[in-house]
This record gives structure tokens, C-alpha cells and sequence, in this order.
């Protein structure tokens, strides 16, 4: 605690940093103010009560820092944006030359991330259109004037891309990744409105389970803070080489590969799928004939987000996916190239294909541990309810994995800007 304490006190008298400190906070205040601008034509009583009554829609509401609840102008809020930067590295993966700009210089990173921009924008159509669909089959919308629905999603569009904007400020004159920095504003927003929740919610009988529950969830961001900052060190030798008289290399070093090797994007990835079969049992239940009003409660009883079924299929898609995202993203071929032209090497691999062969086993077997590390995280809310019995436990371990991995790197940014800053010091 002393440390932070210090560590917040340097921040404070470091001139640049407390300017870049304060412009984040503003632009908190900004995207907060925002988040409270309703939209027309949308009953927002009535959403509130829809929103109350799922534990699945609270979740989703705390990710976009309470602005679905509300409807505000930023409902559709960041998600495009996230979504089409996963887009982007997926293509990056199959198309070369898209993937030769990300490893170009930054006017190259410059011309993918326009693309992506570019890209969000049919994103947050499509997205606006779907939460209109999902409000229509639950009788919340007020009007069925094609242009004022027109004007509905052009206004959600609008929000999603100032969010956006307002994120890569951020990132350029704020302090850490915009983008991440907005999820963490959001999430944070919403635990005083979730706790109080959750004490009203608790009787006297389950002070001692909610006492329980609150020594889980600090171990819980215990856990969470070991395996983000958990690294596997492979270790590196550099082959010797003479110029002149001198010999240089020889010497040893270590190649860190982190056992959570993409964060939380399985997790959100599984969020998306798992939306699918809540939507679609909605739109059936609102449809009026009763074979298609029979299957979506159905579905909705199969996908309630403390049934088997649900819980089964949430951590299949986050178990695989994570696997999948790590040997895409972790790009064994080309790491393996980098280190022969380094003239580095493995101890005990040979340079080339093999050590590529090793990587991959390496990745694989840590990836496991993170696989079922992040099943675990993302079934945290509907195993609370279950032990629990409250409803409104939808702060649940995605949340806290979000917040801390963006604290972590926001820190970690902090103090190298300290360092810089002071570089004389350490001279």
C-alpha cells in the first residue's frame, strides 16, 4: 500500500503525467455525461425492469459502463470498435498485405487503424439495428416511424464513433490505451450501483455468505493479478561472433510468452455467441404463434445463465477459442525466424523449424492453464448467483479481469514515463 501510495505521489508531482492524469479524468467526465443523454422513442422505465429481471442483460449493461440501461446516445458505446480491431487482426493473419502494414512503420499501423475505423461504422449499424430489433420484440419502442428509427440508429451510430474518438484522445494525450481505459470508466461506474444492489437484495441470512463471497472475490483478483502478470521464460543464447579483435554475444537471455496470451478477447468473443441464443428466444417468444412462442421459452430456459447448459457451452466456446486466438496471435514462424537472424537459438533446439516446433509445444501446454483459467473467470457471476441465491450479482470475474489487466498496463506505462522523465536520475 505504502508503495502505491509513493508511486501515486510521483505521478502527482511529475508535471506531464499529472496533465495527462487530469486530462483522462476529463475525459471520464465527458463520456459519463454522455452516458446519461437518453435516446427518443424507447421507454426506459420499462428497459430498466427488462434489464433487472436478466442477470445475462445486467452483465452486458455493466460492460458498457450502465449506458444500455439508460439507452443513451452511447449505448451501442465501444463494442464496434473492439469488434472490428479483432476483425482487423484475423485478417492480418490471412492477408499479407495487411499484415505486412502492421509490421510497417507507424504510417502503416496509421493506414490499419483507419481501417478499422472505417470498418466499425457498418459495425455499429448492424449492432444499432439489432438492440432496436430486441426492443421492438419486447414492445419498448414508441414509435414505428421509419425515419424516426432512421434517426435512432444514426444517433446510436454517431455515439459509438464520438466513444471512439474519445478513446484515441486518450491514447494520445491521456494516460494509457484509450480504448481500454473506457472500458475500465465504465465498469468501475457501475460497482457502487452493483453493490447497492446486492445489499439491498441481501437478507440477514446471507450477511455470512455475502462476507463469504467478498474473501472469494479478493482472492479472486489475487488469482486474476498472478495469472496476468504469470510468464513462461524461455531461455535464449546468442551465438558469438568476432568483429576485429573483439568477440561479442555469447550471451544468455530469456524470451517471456505469458500464459494469458490474449487477455480477455476469448471471453468477450464467448459473450458475443452466448447473446445469440437470448436474442433469438426473445424474438420467438414475441412472435405470437404459439410453436415458435413453445421454442423460444425453451431456449430460454436451455440458456438461462445458471442452467447446465449454459454454463457447458460458455466454457466450451471460451476454452477453444482461447486455444485458437493464442495460435493465431502468437505467431511461432515468425518468432522463430526473428531469433535465427538475431543469430539466437534455444539451448539444445536447433535454429529454424524446430525451435518453431518447440514454441508452439510451449504455447500449447501454457495456454491450457490460461484456457481453463479464463473458463473459470467468465462463469464467476452465474456460479455466485447459484451459491448466492441474488439475482444481481453482474459484477463478476470478466469485470475484475478487465479492470485489473487495464490497471496493470496503465501502470506499467505510468512508471516508464516516470523513468523517462527522470532519466538522469539513473545515469
Amino acid at each position: 500500500m505504502q508503495k502505491a501510495v509513493t508511486f501515486f505521489k510521483t505521478i502527482i508531482n511529475t508535471p506531464s503525467l499529472r496533465k495527462k492524469l487530469i486530462f483522462t479524468a476529463i475525459i471520464f467526465l465527458v463520456f459519463r455525461l454522455l452516458a446519461h443523454i437518453p435516446v427518443p422513442a424507447v421507454d426506459v422505465i420499462q428497459l430498466k425492469t427488462l434489464f433487472a429481471g436478466s442477470q445475462f442483460l445486467s452483465l452486458l449493461n455493466v460492460f458498457s459502463g450502465g449506458t444500455l440501461k439508460n439507452f443513451s446516445i452511447v449505448a451501442v458505446g465501444i463494442n464496434p470498435y473492439i469488434t472490428a480491431s479483432i476483425v482487423m487482426q484475423l485478417a492480418g493473419m490471412v492477408i499479407p498485405r495487411l499484415k505486412e502494414l502492421q509490421k510497417e512503420s507507424e504510417s502503416g499501423r496509421e493506414l490499419v487503424n483507419q481501417y478499422t475505423r472505417l470498418l466499425s461504422v457498418p459495425l455499429a449499424v448492424i449492432q444499432s439495428i439489432s438492440v432496436l430489433a430486441l426492443l421492438r420484440s419486447q414492445s419498448l419502442l414508441t414509435t414505428t416511424d421509419p425515419m424516426m428509427i432512421i434517426t435512432v440508429v444514426m444517433t446510436l451510430v454517431a455515439g459509438s464513433l464520438v466513444v471512439m474518438w474519445l478513446g484515441e484522445l486518450i491514447s494520445l494525450y491521456g494516460l494509457g490505451n484509450g480504448i481500454s481505459m473506457i472500458l475500465l470508466g465504465g465498469i468501475l461506474s457501475q460497482i457502487p450501483v452493483a453493490a447497492a444492489q446486492v445489499l439491498s437484495a441481501a437478507t440477514s441470512d446471507q450477511l455470512l455468505v455475502m462476507a463469504i463471497m467478498l474473501g472469494v472475490f479478493l482472492a479472486v483478483i489475487g488469482l486474476v493479478v498472478f495469472m496476468t502478470e504469470a510468464v513462461r521464460k524461455i531461455p535464449i543464447q546468442y551465438a558469438k561472433r568476432v568483429r576485429g579483435s573483439r568477440s561479442v554475444g555469447g550471451q544468455m537471455s530469456h524470451l517471456p510468452i505469458r500464459v494469458n496470451v490474449t487477455g480477455v478477447l476469448p471471453i468477450i468473443f464467448a459473450v458475443s455467441l452466448m447473446l445469440v441464443p437470448s436474442f433469438v428466444a426473445r424474438l420467438l417468444t414475441a412472435s405470437g404463434n404459439a410453436q415458435f412462442m413453445d421454442w423460444g421459452r425453451s431456449l430460454a430456459i436451455w440458456f438461462e445463465p445458471t442452467s447446465a447448459i449454459y454454463l457447458t457451452t460458455y466454457f466450451i466456446i471460451v476454452f477453444f477459442f482461447t486455444f485458437f486466438s493464442a495460435l493465431i496471435f502468437f505467431n511461432a514462424e515468425d518468432l522463430s525466424n526473428e531469433l535465427k537472424k538475431s543469430g539466437a537459438f534455444v539451448p539444445g533446439t536447433r535454429p529454424g523449424a524446430p525451435t518453431k516446433k518447440y514454441l508452439e509445444f510451449v504455447v500449447t501446454r501454457i495456454t491450457l492453464v490460461g484456457a481453463i483459467f479464463l473458463g473459470f473467470v467468465a462463469l464467476l457471476p452465474s456460479l455466485a448467483q447459484i451459491l448466492t441465491g441474488i439475482q444481481s450479482l453482474a459484477i463478476g470475474g470478466t469485470s475484475v479481469l478487465i479492470v485489473v489487466s487495464v490497471i496493470l498496463e496503465t501502470s506499467k506505462q505510468a512508471e516508464s514515463l516516470v523513468v523517462e522523465q527522470n532519466y538522469d536520475k539513473y545515469i
